[in-house]
């Protein structure tokens, strides 16, 4: 499928976006820094932010709330050129030790002329190890893209400018965790980890090209806040809980296996050295 076929696929789902509203933020409205404070800077009036990472330092930055089911995206621009061994990372975390649910976005840096990989992980009941890995179909550093989590009662969807990279359904009456009992805050993260992040940890950081510079504006956070209305989580009406929502439109299905034909590179389903037997959840169509 070329660009122009995905366009025409996705321009109808925006304007179902569009329907149901945005909430763009300035950064204080809805977050904090957590650490590093000086290497995030506020641009534009406080409605855009620069995250730097150098040999002193990366950074991180957090939501003031946590939330029950939702929906938060935001638009990023990824490090130029060489970003070997970096990992610019978006997630929802529940903040908890023992029992933890997390909804992973790590953007993979890569070297100069490499296609920039995207990681996705789940954290359901404390049980992760759920990676899938796609390489991004456009240079996700020339300019901003939008990257989504829809987190509701039937699903997790992982979106890059509207096309669904990764889903990940409730099964819990099969006996599969799902989150569905705890809270999340929204999370991002700027660090090192060239032990692991590009070609398995063969490509080491270039500290001769840091700084190195992610950008991300469009704040948008809609769900239930946490402390907050005790039924939101449970109500039916909440948008994200539309039929709308429970499952991928034609289209959406439609750019979804384009993205696993053309795009998947690594899919813990079918690494039978981590998993001779497939987890249950990979039986279930997930």
């Amino acid at each position: 499928m070329g660009h122009t076929a995905v366009l025409s696929v996705i321009v109808p789902f925006l304007a179902l976006v569009a329907f149901v509203g945005a909430r763009p933020a300035t950064f204080l409205q809805d977050f904090r820094i957590t650490w590093a404070d000086t290497h995030i800077k506020q641009l534009q009036g406080g409605t855009a932010i620069q995250l730097k990472l150098d040999p002193s330092s990366g950074c991180g930055f957090a939501s003031n709330k946590q939330y029950h089911y939702g929906r938060v995206s935001m638009n990023i621009k990824l490090i130029p050129g060489d970003s070997a061994g970096t990992v610019t990372a978006f997630y929802l975390n529940s903040d908890t030790d023992t029992v933890r649910d997390e909804l992973d976005f790590e953007f993979l840096g890569n070297r100069s002329g490499q296609p920039y990989t995207v990681q996705t992980n789940v954290y359901a009941h404390g049980k992760g190890d759920r990676e899938q890995r796609v390489n991004l179909w456009f240079d996700p550093a020339a300019d901003y893209h939008t990257y989504t989590i829809l987190w509701n009662h039937y699903h997790v969807v992982f979106s890059v400018d509207n096309v669904p990279v990764r889903v990940y359904k409730n099964n819990e009456r099969r006996g599969i965790p799902y989150p569905t009992l705890q809270p999340m805050g929204v999370y991002s993260t700027l660090w090192e980890a060239d032990d692991w992040a590009t070609r398995g940890g063969l490509e080491k950081i270039d500290w001769g090209k840091a700084p190195f510079y992610a950008y991300y504006k469009d704040f948008d956070i809609e769900g239930c806040a946490v402390p907050g209305p005790a039924n939101c989580a449970s109500n039916p009406n909440n948008w994200w809980e539309a039929p709308a929502y429970r499952q991928l439109s034609p289209e959406q299905a439609r750019l979804y296996r384009w993205v696993r034909t053309n795009h998947m590179i690594y899919d813990y389903c079918t690494d039978k050295s981590r998993y001779p037997v497939p987890p249950p959840e990979c039986w279930a169509g997930i």
